[in-house]
């Protein structure tokens, strides 16, 4: 789509961002690490990965990406639900990917839960292969850094 700038989060779109990620139907936010200074801490670990699209002087998406020195991940990638459809998420996938792969990481992974269908159906079409040979484990450190989600039918 012309006109969006996709360019490197900082810490100063921080409201702008967690702002969309509110009105994005059953994301899931957590009370600690979406935090402004969870981002923060993420932010200045991974300066150079996480993306955010930009139109008309508003942020219309974000993909929150870092990695580990091994794999990358990908988190609360979004866009604006009426701009959607305009390769906007796909060009800011394959900034970050870019990113990674210049700092030297060879496999970017994401999760995404069952029930968000239209964010499933994104990787799938963007072709990302969804694994069945792995079983995922979570051990809660911080009972409490809670997942809330938000409200809403559709993704």
């Amino acid at each position: 789509m012309e006109n969006v700038i996709i360019r490197a989060m900082q810490l100063s779109d921080y409201d702008k961002v967690y702002a969309l990620w509110q009105n994005i139907s059953g994301f899931g936010l957590r009370s600690i690490d979406d935090s402004k200074e969870g981002i923060e801490k993420f932010l200045k670990r991974n300066p150079n990965t996480s993306v955010v699209a930009v139109f008309n002087g508003e942020i219309i998406g974000s993909v929150l990406c870092g990695h580990d020195g091994r794999t990358g991940y990908m988190y609360h990638v979004c866009v604006k639900k009426e701009m959607r459809r305009h390769g906007i998420g796909k060009e800011m996938v394959v900034r970050a990917m870019r990113m990674l792969s210049e700092e030297g990481i060879n496999k970017v992974s994401l999760l995404a839960f069952c029930d968000n269908k239209g964010g499933n159906a994104f990787w799938h079409q963007v072709g990302w292969k969804e694994r069945d040979d792995v079983n995922f484990y979570d051990f809660v450190l911080n009972e409490e850094n809670i997942t809330a989600f938000n409200a809403g039918e559709e993704n």
